[in-house]
């Protein structure tokens, strides 16, 4: 594994629309995930911002981007290089804070602000304990004073 990878191709360079790339790798199919320090750029044109990445699965073969929302993008990396280090490096900082808020007996909800890279902008995201029906309207309620008081607490 090389520790300083090859520099990108003028092409793959341009697609980050004057974006700066921190690292990058090749990936199997020939293209490169690259990251920015707004988003990771994946080929086929895919650009997703750190604030909607939950988390990055790593193995032998390469990474599992899971969103959010959950939806979820595979690449094959051969080499990683310093990729891996730079997607904990910058989902990490995306998150503002997260606070765990038990709602009632059944579960509780996570509270997780993050900030959204070049902006001014918070974003909070509800992870709601699997017990729990998000669309219960009583639920949401809840959690949405929990948000209150949190945003409250924090000043955020």
């Amino acid at each position: 594994m090389r520790l300083f990878g090859s520099r990108l191709p003028a092409d793959v360079r341009s697609a980050l629309h004057g974006e700066r790339p921190l690292s990058h790798a090749l990936t199997a199919g020939g293209g490169y995930a690259v990251a920015t320090l707004g988003a990771l750029h994946l080929p086929g044109g895919l650009r997703v911002p750190w604030h909607q990445v939950d988390r990055a699965v790593w193995d032998q073969e390469g990474v599992t981007i899971v969103m959010t929302g959950g939806a979820q993008h595979r690449v094959v990396l051969p080499e990683p290089g310093l990729l891996p280090e730079t997607i904990r490096e910058r989902v990490t900082n995306s998150i503002l804070a997260s606070r765990y808020v038990r709602l009632s007996e059944a579960g509780g909800v996570r509270l997780v602000a993050r900030r959204i890279a070049g902006q001014d902008a918070v974003e909070w995201e509800f992870v709601y304990d699997p017990e729990l029906d998000p669309t219960d309207p009583g639920v949401r309620a809840a959690a949405e004073q929990a948000l209150e008081e949190v945003r409250r607490a924090l000043g955020v």
